[in-house]
């Protein structure tokens, strides 16, 4: 039985070091790709099942499971032999290159790297391999918080967050406009349809809702008093 097609705008990075993960996730994310993250070599194999990535950036030095072996089970097990691999790892030496490209590796980058060049590696292999690569019109990336408008899903920090389509919308709806205040009125005639003079406290309990699914990022929601919310263009600097 053949299995279900997958995602083609979906990248799981795969890495036990979280600064590597995130700073992946963000690229990727901002230049249109969905993205999903593990950080041991067992979690990856059950996630390339279960999600159906068009591409895997593999790191090699993993904890139990090295990446050479995630790639192995990946060429052996026919729902995941077609997905596309980019080994990402510190390892210089011309033979690790050489055994993860026979393994069936697409393409290799060592760190330190630069995340202009990752991004291009990814577009270049999905061309290869006839996914589609995303247009960054479809994603919204504001700090840590990132939006899909094509597939309704949001992200914080390359985290999935479950959003009802009414939270999705109202978020969609600040987003577009960031950095400009929204009053109530208009929040409910955008969102809900609604009349501007009725039901306002409607937007303020969606918002508290919103700002607790999206954690740290629900930050970005600042409250207008007496008039309405802005989405802040970027994140707060500390300090």
């Amino acid at each position: 039985m053949n299995p279900a097609p997958s995602n083609p705008d979906r990248i799981l990075v795969v890495d036990d070091e979280p600064e590597i993960v995130a700073l992946v996730a963000y690229h990727l994310a901002k230049a249109g790709y969905r993205v999903s993250t593990a950080s041991s070599g067992q979690d990856a194999l059950e996630l390339a099942r279960r999600d159906r990535p068009s591409l895997i950036v593999l790191d090699l030095m993993l904890p139990g499971m090295s990446g050479f072996d995630v790639l192995e089970q990946l060429r052996a097990d026919d729902s995941t032999r077609d997905m596309a691999v980019l080994m990402l790892t510190a390892r210089r030496e011309e033979p690790d290159r050489i055994r993860g490209l026979s393994l069936g590796a697409d393409d290799y980058l060592t760190k330190p790297f630069s995340p202009a060049e990752l991004v291009l590696r990814v577009a270049a292999i999905l061309r290869r391999t006839g996914n589609t690569v995303p247009t960054s019109a479809d994603a919204l990336v504001i700090g840590p918080l990132q939006i899909d408008r094509a597939a309704m899903t949001v992200r914080v920090n390359g985290e999935h967050v479950e959003l009802t389509p009414t939270e999705f919308k109202l978020l969609l709806t600040l987003a577009e406009r960031r950095g400009r205040v929204q009053g109530r009125g208009h929040l409910l005639e955008t969102v809900w349809e609604a009349a501007p003079d009725i039901q306002t406290r409607t937007v303020d309990m969606h918002v508290q809702r919103l700002r607790t699914k999206l954690g740290s990022a629900g930050e970005l929601i600042e409250t207008v008093r007496g008039f309405g919310y802005r989405l802040r263009a970027t994140a707060s600097r500390a300090g």
